[in-house]
């Protein structure tokens, strides 16, 4: 295997490279995934039936907490990739860790929150508002909840096998993913939450 070293660590080899563009090309249809959920809401926010309405359910508290959580690990991953093109393992580890918890801490706020739709009486029945919400916000906390086991899988593979092209390559394919989920919460946030509360 031919490594360049002129490259960073996961552009190191023609394989790496491919696999980097493979991921771009799977974002664009994970792109295409939540604009069709987009779609599907802003058609449908408005048919509340006898069910609440945006502004009767959103709560401004924990939407901006789980928004400080998600744009903070996105900061951390960065923080995490520049550490491991550094080839400072242990501080690529430590932020890789920080990232994976605040993406937990944010996992558990979205579970406090859809627990609070529940009992306001907002549940996949209730209306076509309340489907498309649940079914957008459960997309994107399902994509979330694979992240961390996905993440914890880079990390376990780090610790065993160190800094390598092909671990180099992983962890930041898993960064891409990481800040794409962030990218996809700030319009969840901006288009959904905010406009929902005004």
């Amino acid at each position: 295997m031919k490594i360049d070293h002129s490259q960073p660590l996961e552009y190191g080899t023609d394989q790496n490279q491919l696999n980097i563009l493979g991921f771009w090309i799977f974002l664009g249809a994970e792109i295409m995934l939540f604009a069709t959920l987009f779609t599907a809401y802003f058609t449908l926010e408005g048919r509340t039936g006898s069910g609440p309405t945006p502004g009767e359910i959103f709560e401004i508290t924990p939407v901006l907490f789980e928004t400080l959580l998600l744009l903070t690990s996105s900061f951390t991953i960065g923080l995490g990739v520049h550490a491991m093109r550094l080839g400072r393992k242990n501080a690529m580890l430590t932020f890789f860790t920080i990232t994976l918890l605040l993406g937990l801490a944010f996992l558990g706020v979205e579970i406090y929150e859809f627990t609070h739709y529940y009992h306001v009486g907002a549940t996949y029945q209730t209306s076509a508002f309340t489907a498309a919400l649940l079914t957008t916000l459960g997309t994107h906390g399902g994509h979330v909840t694979l992240g961390l086991f996905w993440g914890t899988f880079i990390i376990l593979q780090v610790k065993k096998r160190g800094l390598t092209p092909e671990t180099a390559n992983k962890s930041f394919i898993f960064s891409l993913y990481w800040h794409f989920l962030d990218v996809v919460w700030i319009f969840i946030f901006s288009f959904i939450y905010l406009k929902g509360m005004m």
